[in-house]
């Protein structure tokens, strides 16, 4: 069994950044494909980035690419997602994702998840 815990919500200005970080303990999680998702307050839940195993594939959606970096540390177990030039639009909750089967950016491929943390950005 895998367990996500988000950290690192918060409430943000536009244009400034903010930082989350996803903690994975469970067997085989550093083997595993990782990313990010958020939804906002009557939207469907989308994607924001993924990560594969070793770090060297990164995909991002185009809404935050550019602005947000997802990056995996195999060491701590971890996942983090440095987020810049906020907006208001960028406010959700904030999922972290683990272990795709079929296609990275749709949510019903990922089997774990974590409980969310909210991102409040003002303008």
């Amino acid at each position: 069994q895998v367990q996500l815990v988000e950290s690192g919500g918060g409430l943000g200005q536009a244009g400034g950044s903010l930082g989350l970080s996803c903690a994975a303990s469970g067997r085989a999680v550093s083997s595993y494909a990782m990313a990010w998702f958020r939804q906002a307050p009557g939207k469907e839940r989308e994607f924001v980035a993924a990560i594969n195993w070793n770090g060297r594939s990164r995909n991002y959606a185009d809404s935050v690419k550019g602005r947000f970096t997802i990056a995996r540390d195999n060491a701590k177990n971890t996942v983090y997602l440095q987020m810049n030039s906020l907006k208001p639009q960028d406010t959700a909750v904030y999922y972290c994702a683990a272990h795709y089967s079929g296609t990275y950016y749709l949510a019903e491929s990922y089997d774990y998840w974590g409980q969310g943390t909210q991102v409040t950005v003002s303008s």
